[in-house]
């Protein structure tokens, strides 16, 4: 029996190894060619000290010098020393650089291609090496847009056990993968990605969670679902999705199954539109308060363009709650990063 180690490196990149319960991680991940930094392996100097975001272990014996009683408590813990009772995620303070590694290129070919609406395309891919493909669900990979040599980044909106890796995409004027989907993109056509990447994941619930999403920002709150639909966790989880217009509304039927299949979730949805025929009109932050906040008691993932997630920060803040992580990511599409850029 073996358990799975996720390893989160400061630049992004995450790499898995396969970690049996009678051999420490730093060994596990150095069969695995993946040098996690360290000066001793001895529980001695503290180089590898690093955070578990998630899962069970044995911290092994070290030295109060190298991982202090209350560093301990916080969750911190010795590569060199700790051996796992279950899949772990690790937080690694140093690049994969630094750890001689790199995110794994896959190629895939084009299953499916579904129009949900005039402004939001999804496709799924099915992977050459799928097995070998792990992620986080809420991560994302770079993506080539098939005949050219840029790239895009998409969140997973599959989960990790599913079988096809499937993304969503808002289709902007201009966009290399926008024009892509929209126009060349045919069934079987081969496509490759890089990654996993990102620091923004679902990590171990124990309290109450609060998802929030701004158009295809719900991307990867759908991958986090579907971990949770595994799971069958019970600590309540409430989504809030936000959208321009009517149109830009996608997947509601996906979250009814879900709130059908996990016990303890619930959503609800608003269009910043004055002519939507939507019951909330306007933005997420009129359906934020310190009762969707548990007073603080919660753990917040937010996804969704800058202005969002600024404006759900600042409403937050305002409300004078500090939840007790809170967990965010934005995008922002290409076409208007390279506008920008230009001006």
């Amino acid at each position: 029996m073996s358990f799975q180690v996720a390893l989160n490196f400061e630049d992004g990149i995450t790499r898995f190894v396969e970690c049996r319960p009678d051999e420490t991680v730093a060994e596990a991940s150095y069969k695995a060619r993946i040098n996690i930094p360290l000066d001793c392996r001895d529980g001695a100097c503290g180089t590898c000290k690093s955070l578990c975001e998630s899962g069970r272990y044995d911290g092994g014996d070290y030295i109060d010098e190298a991982l202090t009683d209350d560093e301990a408590a916080d969750g911190y813990c010795l590569p060199c020393q700790m051996t796992p009772h279950s899949d772990l995620v690790l937080r690694i303070p140093s690049s994969s650089a630094a750890a001689k590694t790199a995110a794994a290129t896959h190629t895939a070919t084009l299953v499916d291609i579904t129009r949900h609406s005039a402004s939001t395309v999804e496709f799924a891919l099915d992977v050459d090496d799928r097995d070998a493909l792990d992620f986080l669900p809420g991560q994302y990979v770079n993506v080539t847009v098939p005949g050219t040599d840029q790239s895009r980044s998409y969140s997973f909106s599959s989960g990790p056990a599913q079988g096809q890796a499937s993304f969503l995409v808002r289709l902007t004027e201009g966009g290399a993968m926008s024009g892509y989907l929209a126009e060349r993109a045919r069934v079987g056509d081969r496509v490759e990605f890089t990654g996993p990447m990102g620091s923004f994941y679902l990590r171990e619930l124990t309290r109450p969670a609060l998802l929030l999403a701004g158009g295809t920002g719900l991307a990867p709150l759908l991958s986090m679902l579907e971990r949770m639909a595994q799971e069958r966790l019970t600590h309540p989880v409430h989504l809030l999705y936000g959208v321009t217009t009517d149109q830009d509304l996608v997947h509601l039927d996906t979250l009814g199954d879900y709130a059908e299949v996990i016990p303890g979730f619930t959503f609800d949805h608003c269009v910043a539109a004055p002519d939507s025929t939507a019951r909330n009109k306007g933005f997420v932050t009129g359906l934020i308060d310190s009762s969707t906040l548990y007073d603080g008691d919660v753990d917040v993932y937010l996804c969704g363009p800058p202005a969002m997630v600024e404006g759900v920060r600042s409403h937050i803040s305002s409300l004078g709650i500090t939840p007790t992580s809170f967990h965010y990511e934005k995008f922002t599409p290409a076409a208007v990063r390279q506008t920008a850029e230009a001006a």
